[in-house]
């Protein structure tokens, strides 16, 4: 049996500090060999923290970057990977379902306009159109991001409650009948494939509490 490795540790609720966001930013931009442009990043803390989310904050954002840093040398192009993290929520409005692709649009704009090649820019893109979760990402890169943004699903069983209530209060707007067999149908997506995560990193580290987790929840 593949030993799996260290368990991967979520940061506090409290979310990481300011010098930890520096630091991811700073890091990503880096990798890409551009400069951090700073005021993208007051933006994007300041979306993070609108008052319509619950789930999809700075505490999801500072849990999956905690994730994927370890496996970043895993990617083919890890500063990427990277900022299509800092992206892929960046837009978040809770009755729009173009979320995603507004996202990866302000991504595209802000690399755009750091003088990143275009074909940087349409790679991040389309990383972040894979968090739409809608098909089974391929390449490494995606893989890598959908993993880390369902790390969620493997939290220990008092984060993971808390997470149902969180995205129940981003759904308060859906008559609770309604939400609850809706949210059944996501979960159940989810136990129902072979492997909820697409990497054999995050596989041997994630799957197993994610399935107890899922199971939990719908009963089973």
């Amino acid at each position: 049996m593949t030993h799996a490795g260290p368990r991967p540790q979520m940061p506090s609720a409290n979310g990481a500090s300011l010098q930890t966001w520096q630091a991811y930013w700073e890091s990503a931009w880096s990798a890409l060999g551009a400069s951090a442009p700073q005021p993208v990043l007051a933006e994007l803390l300041q979306s993070y923290s609108e008052p319509q989310r619950h789930y999809h904050t700075l505490q999801h954002l500072g849990e999956a970057m905690a994730l994927l840093q370890p496996a970043l040398s895993l990617a083919e192009h890890p500063g990427e990977v990277a900022l299509a993290l800092w992206f892929h929520d960046a837009v978040y409005q809770t009755q729009a379902k173009d979320n995603e692709a507004r996202s990866a649009d302000w991504a595209a704009a802000v690399l755009r306009g750091q003088g990143l090649p275009a074909d940087v820019a349409g790679r991040v893109h389309g990383l972040i159109m894979a968090t739409c979760h809608a098909a089974q990402p391929s390449g490494i890169d995606a893989q890598l991001l959908v993993d880390a943004d369902l790390g969620i699903l493997a939290a220990d069983p008092l984060r993971f409650a808390e997470y149902e209530v969180q995205v129940r209060a981003e759904y308060e707007w859906v008559p609770l009948p309604l939400y609850r067999a809706k949210r059944r149908e996501v979960l159940q997506g989810f136990m129902q494939r072979e492997a909820i995560y697409c990497t054999d990193w995050f596989r041997q580290r994630l799957e197993a509490r994610a399935r107890r987790n899922l199971a939990q929840a719908l009963g089973l």
